[in-house]
């Protein structure tokens, strides 16, 4: 079998097996197993360590490097094992394990869920669906902070979710995916910059920026593409992209965020609530329009143009350098 046919299809039928599949809730999901090991080892070494600011960002970096070994080397041995028995058992493991690291239509079924409970008029279910998928506060969210949250985590999570993986895995394959994976759900689960994760989260959340750094710009570059294929505002998409790509604390994740609030001509972000607080934020995007419901759509079309762009960018990559090699 040609090998760069056996490396390049694992990436290509997980995606399509994501798109049919997503995300059942009653699956097991190893990044849910993923997310559970975070939350026991967290107890774990903040029972042994000192309550100084040393001593928990150590137990925080410490428990960083156990998850990341774990996260690889398990679907690793697993995999060499699977391509010892025979070429297929690997490919067929190692599909499922692209399929389950990516998350492009379980990102569009959560988002369309608030979208279906907007359409019933009905805000409560609408707050309660948009927090299942955000980290802010949503109990008081308007009709408009309740859709600018929905769109911003699709455009977010674009990144995160769909291109930033694809980009793993195609450099080192479902281990190398499942180690970002990791990273990324331990910055959403302690990179947040309070009272109880400031100094025991930082280590997750500066790996997480190191590494989505230049997959950010990629999605970026890519979305603004989609625009142009997906019939939005592609120029108006550059042109606040290269203006509002850097307004947000985290040098990431405002990058996918530009580049949607300008193909979809309104403007997101600003100010936010977490754990109660308020957060002041800049906004991202010119406020042309206001929002409205169906730009969850919108935004969805967008993610599923740039998810397109990316596996081929993806595969060329991955044929192109096995071909020199």
């Amino acid at each position: 079998m040609n090998p760069i046919l056996i490396a390049v299809l694992p990436l290509f039928l997980g995606f399509i097996l994501d798109l049919l599949i997503g995300d059942p809730h009653n699956w097991p999901h190893p990044i849910r197993l993923i997310g559970n090991t975070i939350d026991k080892f967290e107890q774990f070494f903040r029972h042994f360590s000192s309550k100084t600011r040393g001593g928990e960002f150590r137990a925080g970096m410490l428990m960083a490097f156990c998850i990341l070994v774990l996260s690889f080397f398990v679907p690793a041995v697993l995999l060499g094992i699977a391509y010892k028995i025979h070429w297929i058992a690997g490919v067929v493991i190692e599909t499922v394990m692209c399929y389950q690291i990516l998350a492009v239509k379980a990102l569009k079924t959560e988002s369309m869920n608030v979208y279906k409970e907007l359409e019933k008029n009905d805000l409560e279910g609408a707050r309660q669906k948009v927090s299942m998928i955000v980290g802010r506060d949503t109990e008081n969210l308007t009709e408009e902070g309740i859709i600018k949250a929905a769109v911003e985590t699709v455009a977010e999570n674009t990144s995160d979710g769909t291109v930033a993986p694809m980009i793993f895995m195609a450099i080192g394959g479902a281990p190398l995916g499942f180690l970002y994976k990791a990273v990324n759900t331990m910055d959403s689960m302690i990179g947040y910059k309070n009272d109880k994760y400031l100094y025991f989260g930082r280590f997750a959340a500066k790996l997480d920026d190191v590494l989505n750094f230049i997959p950010a710009r990629l999605s970026g570059m890519f979305m603004i593409i989609a625009a142009l294929f997906c019939g939005l505002d592609f120029k108006n998409a550059a042109r606040i992209y290269r203006r509002d790509r850097l307004n947000h604390a985290s040098p990431n994740s405002a990058h996918t965020e530009a580049v949607c609030a300008g193909a979809l001509r309104i403007q997101l972000a600003g100010n936010a609530y977490y754990f109660g607080k308020l957060y002041e934020k800049k906004t991202i995007g010119d406020d042309t329009r206001p929002v409205n419901k169906e730009d969850i759509i919108l935004s969805n079309r967008l993610l599923y143009g740039t998810a397109w762009i990316a596996l081929i960018v993806c595969m060329l990559g991955m044929v192109v350098v096995r071909w020199l090699i």
